[in-house]
């Protein structure tokens, strides 16, 4: 089990998975429908995330399944950012698919 604090264009979230990497492919795909496709990770200490989460954490992790393998804990970046300071976050990484990005005039 993995806590992910992602950055992406939709906004700032926080995730539990039962993926062991941000980069796994079928965790990839449930972020990409979830509209998540380009994101910056930082992984959570799962102690830490239950700390902070209390009860929230506990419910979302008794949800994790094989055909639901990834619960939002927090969609509000505000909180998120608050709640864990960057030196408590393991190393960063950025995931873009091939050909997202298009370049276009303005």
């Amino acid at each position: 089990m993995k806590v992910f604090l992602l950055f992406s264009g939709s906004g700032t979230m926080v995730v539990l998975t039962d993926r062991s990497q941000v980069d796994d492919q079928s965790f990839l795909a449930v972020l990409a429908g979830k509209g998540v496709e380009k994101f910056v990770a930082y992984e959570i200490p799962v102690p830490l995330a239950r700390e902070r989460y209390g009860h929230h954490f506990e419910k979302a992790e008794q949800e994790l399944s094989a055909d639901r393998p990834l619960r939002v804990l927090d969609y509000n970046g505000e909180r998120a950012m608050r709640l864990f300071q960057f030196a408590e976050l393991g190393a960063v990484v950025m995931h873009e698919p091939e050909g997202y990005t298009e370049q276009k005039s303005f």
